[in-house]
């Protein structure tokens, strides 16, 4: 997506409506906010804000445009992640958030078909891109490979990353070995290493919140990576067949139809009994686990699943 985007997108668009608009002045502009912890990581953009906090901007540090909507369940998946990722990033990038319905000619510029879509500028064009709620490993090694990439043309990265070790040498807080291994072998895309790592955790901690979190995460990204979209075929086919229904489950989340891929396991578990009963369960309890606190769709799934069980 990134190189059919890149210089074709004039992202100027908006800026005589931006010019004719009324907005609060900056105190310092983004050029010289982007590198100071006063700027916040996380930003609502409108078409009239767009060419000051989105364009003006990326020419300090790259800016994630995150376009959502109020009714895209989806997008509420992905957004915490981003915001999280954003808060903790130090400023090396901010989140420009788009709510699509309110400001549709953001849309129509970078031609958006599906929502939620992530667009990352940079130097005020378009550079990389995706569409579609991904799990949290994915899209911090795809923030890590822009950072990467634009570190040397962007002034705003390596200031940022200057002040936020100058603050980590004032307090520093000693790391954990064993997340970072863990994350170690999650950056270099050994998913096993990774589940190895965090079920040690928990043997040693079982409540550790962040590691079951991790852990879930690792599971169905290893999962994701080898889903077959043929897998739901094969699985309606054969409604008896255990291993077709928890692949097709997971092929129909990879492809964000999360809705079905619950109804899938509770489906089978109300087909099912004793150790194939609690397998399909556990995998629906770990699937769950992938989302944030309050989701409504796990919330409905929950209430399905003590329907079957009991």
């Amino acid at each position: 997506m990134s190189a059919a985007m890149a210089g074709a997108v004039d992202l100027s668009a908006l800026k005589n409506k931006a010019d004719n608009a009324s907005r609060p002045p900056a105190s310092n502009g983004p050029a010289d906010d982007a590198a100071t912890t006063g700027t916040p990581a996380v930003i609502d953009v409108t078409e009239a804000t767009f060419q000051a906090e989105v364009v003006d901007r990326s020419m300090q540090v790259p800016v994630v445009v995150d376009l959502w909507a109020e009714w895209c369940g989806p997008c509420k998946q992905l957004s915490p992640v981003l915001e999280r990722l954003a808060q903790e990033s130090g400023g090396t990038w901010v989140l420009a958030k788009v709510d699509v319905d309110a400001n549709p000619r953001i849309a129509q510029l970078f031609q958006v078909q599906s929502i939620p879509t992530v667009i990352a500028i940079a130097g005020g064009q378009p550079v990389e891109a995706f569409a579609g709620a991904q799990p949290e490993p994915q899209i911090r090694q795809w923030i890590t490979a822009l950072l990467d990439a634009l570190r040397e043309q962007l002034p705003g990265i390596q200031a940022a990353e200057q002040a936020a070790a100058g603050a980590a040498e004032v307090e520093e807080e000693p790391e954990d070995p064993r997340f970072t291994a863990a994350e170690e072998a999650l950056d270099n895309g050994d998913f096993a290493a990774a589940e190895a790592a965090y079920r040690q955790i928990l043997e040693a901690e079982p409540n550790n919140e962040q590691a079951q979190a991790a852990l879930a995460q690792v599971r169905f990204s290893a999962r994701a990576e080898n889903a077959d979209p043929a897998a739901i075929e094969r699985a309606d086919a054969a409604p008896d067949d255990l291993d077709a229904q928890l692949a097709a489950a997971d092929a129909e989340l990879a492809a964000q139809q999360v809705e079905a891929a619950f109804d899938r396991l509770v489906r089978t578990v109300k087909r099912t009994a004793g150790d194939d009963r609690n397998r399909v369960r556990q995998h629906l309890i770990d699937m769950f686990e992938l989302f944030p606190d309050g989701d409504p769709r796990v919330t409905n799934a929950r209430r399905a699943l003590a329907s079957a069980l009991f």
